[in-house]
């Protein structure tokens, strides 16, 4: 789709993680039946994958997919190799479930690509992922390329005979809520509110900004969410994920009640 070359363009932004540039995309594959669907960004060095059905497949299940790719290509030749796997602390939770069950090692970084890229020269990472699509490879200088990405998910969609919604489900199993954005006249007291609320209700890190693990006892669903603020703006950014929708949408609410307090 709209293959000519226009600086200007006209169809839409150049950036597939903004939902509305996915729209035609997403018509065209339910219009022609296809199998699934790729977006680049203006220098492809992000991939985003749509299914069968014309919905995105997250960047974090797109993530998981390839580091398993990539850990099982290292032990082919060399079995006992000490393997590490970057994602910032926003891609979901299974992504480094997914690494650890694998026989590697994730290594959780703060959210920003060129930071991704620092860490994967400094420990030799084979792989690493972002919920921004941005996918890195060592193969390819430790830089990130969403065609090598979306090769890597073709490949091995293509070798199981399952719907990509179906296949993709697999990878997963939580549900995120995307990034919300919150202007706020405060940054400070508007994080203060959150960590006071939640203070006794989970663990906190502050590896970039303030995220909270909720305590899982008695039955509670599985829960996180991170509150980060802009470095270039007066605004936090919210991404949360559980393991059921009703419990992220009650953690997100809840949250961005507090963030939005006057």
């Amino acid at each position: 789709m709209y293959g000519e070359l226009d600086g200007t363009f006209p169809n839409h932004e150049a950036n597939p993680l903004e939902p509305a540039n996915l729209i035609d995309l997403q018509r065209a594959v339910v219009q022609h039946g296809a199998d699934a669907g790729l977006a680049f960004d203006g220098d492809a060095d992000r991939c985003f994958v749509v299914d069968e059905q014309g919905d995105p497949v997250t960047p974090s299940a797109i993530a998981a997919i390839v580091a398993l790719r990539e850990i099982a290509r290292v032990r082919a030749s060399r079995p006992d190799a000490d393997i590490t796997i970057i994602h910032n602390l926003i891609t979901s939770r299974f992504v480094p479930e997914a690494i650890a069950a694998a026989g590697a090692t994730p290594v959780r970084t703060r959210v920003g690509h060129s930071l991704i890229k620092d860490e994967m020269a400094r420990t030799q990472a084979v792989f690493g992922g972002e919920h921004s699509a941005h996918y890195y490879f060592r193969e390819f200088w430790g830089a990130d390329n969403g065609m090598l990405a979306s090769m890597h998910v073709l490949a091995e969609f293509g070798s199981q005979s399952r719907p990509l919604s179906e296949f993709s489900r697999a990878f997963s199993p939580y549900v995120l809520s995307g990034e919300i954005n919150s202007t706020v006249s405060s940054v400070a007291d508007a994080t203060a509110r959150v960590r006071a609320a939640f203070a006794t209700r989970g663990t906190e890190d502050s590896l970039d900004g303030l995220t909270i693990t909720g305590t899982v006892a008695d039955g509670e669903p599985f829960w996180w969410f991170s509150v980060r603020p802009s470095n270039t703006e007066p605004l936090l950014r919210l991404n949360v994920e559980a393991a059921d929708r009703a419990t992220m949408e009650r953690i997100r609410d809840e949250v961005l009640a507090l963030i939005r307090a006057s």
